[in-house]
């Protein structure tokens, strides 16, 4: 999976943000309270996420409604996967990675280990 373009992400934050089902028009009127965009832009890239498989959508009425595929942490999971998958020494790069984090980041990725360890021993 690639990453997000600008507008792309800006789109998928607000559905996952909002947690229910929008119209291009409602991400319209969001995104234009802090940039001017056309609805036929925000139309177009919400149509090229649904044909990438990141939305699925129905019919509310004469419009579109785009509700996203997976999670904002399934999204980052499979990001982070590919990285990992790409690189010829995945153990250096997690340990990389892991060094990088902050105090409350290597506590939420401790307890993270734990509930999986718990769920894969149940």
């Amino acid at each position: 999976m690639r990453q997000l373009g600008e507008l792309e992400a800006e789109i998928m934050y607000r559905l996952w943000a909002w947690g229910r089902p929008a119209s291009a028009r409602d991400v319209l009127t969001d995104i234009n309270k802090q940039r001017r965009l056309a609805y036929s832009t925000v139309k177009t890239v919400a149509d090229i996420l649904y044909h990438k498989g990141m939305l699925t959508r129905h019919k509310e009425g004469r419009a579109w409604a785009y509700a996203p595929t997976c999670t904002r942490q399934q999204y980052t999971a499979t990001l982070m996967q590919d990285a990992l998958d790409d690189n010829p020494d995945p153990a250096g790069a997690l340990a990389s990675f892991v060094g990088q984090m902050s105090t409350e980041e290597a506590d939420a990725l401790r307890s993270a280990l734990r509930a999986v360890k718990r769920r894969s021993s149940a």
